[in-house]
Formats: C-alpha cells, structure tokens, sequence
C-alpha cells in the first residue's frame, strides 16, 4: 500500500505510518518519494529471486569444463580422446597438439597440458624402452618408429600384431619403419629392407 500522507499546518505534507503490532510501521512497506509508488519488501524478494535464477540458468547453461578425461576408440581402432560433447572421438595424439579439436576446447586445456605428460591421463601415454621418453597411446604399434629405439613396435617393451596387410615384414633400413615397410616402397629398386626382400619377394602394393 503507498505511505498515508497527511497535510501540515504549514502546508507541506508529512507521512503518518499507522502503527502495527511487532514495532512495523506501514505494514512492512517502504516509502518513496511523493512522485513515485512504493516497492513492497515481498516484491523486492521476487526481483532478487528472478535474477538469481537467471544468473543460475545462465551458468548452468554453459558447457562444462571439469568432467575427467575419459578414452574412447577411434575409427582407426585407436586409442582416443573422449570430449565433452560425449561424440567426439579425438586421436590422443591430438591432445595438447596446441590445436583445439574438440569443439569447446578442452583437448588443450592448461589443467591437462601444463605438465606433459605427466597431466596427462594414463590412456593417452605410453612408454618406450628408455623411461625417460614417451609417446602417445595412438603411436604404438602403428608401424613407426616413434620412441626411436622401435620399443614402441617391438617386444619385449610393446606386442604389437603381425604386420597388416598395407605392410612387408622384414628388417628395415630405415630409421623410419622397424620390422615393417610399407608396400608402396616395394620394388621400386631402392632397397629398404636389410635382407633385399622388398625388391625380390614383396609383391608391392
């Protein structure tokens, strides 16, 4: 309700709030100026309210950014990155590749990247030969030499299957390839295997 106001002896006007048990004047309300209407303390309450909600609605609306890193199978039956959207599938090499794969980011976040790899989750990282080098999940047993000493190929450190069908078994002399070549490098008069089969006995490609 608006304030009573009552008019002076001297013509100007003055608020007479009526009394009310509990020692409140005016039923709890507070006055305004004479040009304006008074706000209700229970209306104040619903503002404050309103705007907490749609402060709360507008934070949870946003894309999470802690949710642990979980692993996923790629396409290429590789060891992957999940994101958050719960649908993309990322390589883990692509983690902290300094490009932003995932759609919010979060594949480069600084909680996962500011100590590689050991902020890394252990489904991205694995071990060569020499403790003191390591790869990614992805890069194991991919036909590369990755770890440089072919840890990452051969046992005893990593069992990897037979060479796939892409690839010729043998002893490279590439710093690139361990045990396999690709058959693209069969006969092709250059010899990339130490006991010559590339050039005698792989059928190519």
């Amino acid at each position: 309700s608006l304030c009573s106001l009552g008019q002076g002896e001297n013509g100007y006007a003055a608020a007479e709030p009526k009394a009310h048990p509990g020692g409140e004047a005016g039923g709890g309300h507070l006055c305004c100026s004479r040009r304006g209407a008074c706000l209700s303390a229970s209306l104040l309450l619903l503002l404050a309210t309103v705007a907490a909600l749609i402060a709360l609605v507008t934070i949870l609306g946003l894309p999470s950014r802690t949710p642990g890193a979980q692993a996923c199978i790629t396409l290429t039956n590789r060891t992957g990155f999940l994101c958050h959207d719960q649908r993309s599938c990322i390589p883990a090499s692509g983690v902290c590749d300094g490009v932003r794969t995932c759609t919010h980011g979060e594949d480069e976040d600084e909680s996962l990247c500011r100590d590689v790899p050991q902020s890394l989750p252990h489904f991205l990282v694995a071990h060569c030969g020499d403790p003191a080098s390591w790869i990614y999940s992805d890069q194991k047993c991919d036909g590369t030499n990755n770890c440089g000493d072919c840890s990452d190929e051969l046992s005893p450190v990593t069992v990897c299957p037979p060479c796939g069908p892409g690839w010729w078994r043998c002893p490279s002399t590439f710093f690139k390839y361990c045990d396999c070549i690709p058959r693209h490098l069969c006969r092709d008069h250059v010899q990339h295997c130490s006991d010559w089969s590339d050039e005698y006995a792989c059928p190519g490609p």
